[in-house]
């Protein structure tokens, strides 16, 4: 005899463009997801995608007075320590997309204690990339050397770092214009380089981790490109992302793996 599949209550942390299409495909793959709480920063700014159900929060501190099982950042860099030790203190599994942060020194340590001490779990998921599971199951074994590029048009790189090292604006071919670990490079370029911290920590680690930078004029999409070696044998991966229709900037692919990554959490067969 079935049964129906538990709901699983959730919050978000930001109600951006991925935390909108993630909402939207679980509503529309008729997920049994409640979002019973949104976090954000202005409470009086109109939201009129928000669920009906779901409370407003503006401080991490709101988190007990509801009901969860999950908390998903979704709102950047900035809000995972004090959102993340608010869930993970609370007993509440944490999502992080905002993985830069965890280039921070001390915070993946300060939060995995939390984590351990009151029975949570921290979900990484893999955003923008695939190839991550292989990645994670050939660190067992040893990986002799993880490099990770990331292609994108020019203008995907206004605003950051990249604009005092190239003429952003003048680029006839591409330039690598950027090449470091994994760690420097989320530091120097959280939002554009967020994804090499998350195949650092699936692999082998974010000072052993090569990132390489590129911008491409003839790049029409945002273009990873991983390859590792092994004793397990070699790993070759490449992800041209479309965007999502709601922001140019995120990658459909983000909401994708969140999606998956919400559902595992009730799937009975998790692949």
């Amino acid at each position: 005899m079935s049964s129906e599949p538990t709901s699983l209550r959730l919050a978000f942390v930001g109600w951006g463009a991925i935390a909108r299409a993630t909402a939207r495909l679980l509503r529309d793959r008729g997920t049994p997801v409640e979002i019973v709480a949104v976090a954000v920063r202005d409470p009086t700014k109109p939201r009129p995608d928000r669920p009906r159900e779901a409370h407003l929060l503006t401080s991490p501190r709101e988190l007990g007075q509801t009901e969860l099982a999950m908390v998903v950042e979704a709102a950047g860099r900035h809000t995972v320590v004090p959102w993340g030790r608010a869930a993970l203190g609370a007993g509440l599994d944490f999502v992080i997309t905002s993985v830069s942060a965890l280039a921070d020194p001390g915070v993946l340590d300060d939060l995995r204690e939390l984590a351990v001490r009151n029975g949570a779990q921290i979900h990484i998921p893999p955003g923008a990339l695939g190839g991550v599971d292989a990645l994670a199951a050939a660190s067992a074994m040893g990986i002799d050397a993880v490099e990770h590029r990331i292609i994108k048009p020019p203008q995907a790189w206004l605003g950051t770092p990249a604009e005092n090292l190239c003429d952003l604006h003048a680029l006839a071919h591409a330039e690598a214009f950027f090449s470091g670990t994994a760690d420097e490079a989320a530091s120097r370029f959280p939002q554009n380089a967020n994804a090499a911290l998350t195949t650092a920590l699936a692999g082998t680690g974010p000072e052993a981790t090569r990132v390489t930078l590129i911008a491409d004029p003839d790049a029409e999409v945002n273009r990873h490109e991983i390859r590792a070696e092994g004793r397990f044998g070699d790993l070759s991966v490449i992800l041209r992302n479309k965007p999502l229709d709601e922001n140019p900037k995120s990658s459909a692919m983000t909401a994708l793996n969140l999606v998956r990554c919400i559902e595992n959490r009730l799937n009975p067969v998790v692949i």
